[in-house]
């Protein structure tokens, strides 16, 4: 496992309403979530491997920030995985 990256996911509305979408995209890959709408963490396998960050939200922009993750899968792919689910 490698780590860092770092990105963020403008959104529309209020910070609850990302926070309900970025934990719901988590626990439905049968991750885990934990934080509330300013900032937390969160843990997922992908096919065996770990993906792990922290969050923290500012205004209307969420910060990412992956601390592990698998050597083979390039940030880019990460983020607009992410940031497709979030939309």
């Amino acid at each position: 496992m490698s780590a860092t990256c770092s990105f963020t996911v403008p959104f529309t509305g209020n910070a609850d309403e990302i926070f309900n979408k970025a934990k719901n995209v988590v626990e439905k890959q049968g991750g885990t979530f934990n934080g509330d709408a300013r900032q937390g963490n969160f843990y997922i396998e992908v096919f065996g491997n770990k993906i792990a960050g922290d969050y923290s939200v500012a205004g209307n922009e969420l910060s990412i920030n992956i601390t592990d993750k698998p050597f083979f899968v390039p940030c880019a792919t990460i983020e607009n995985l992410l940031k497709s689910k979030l939309s």
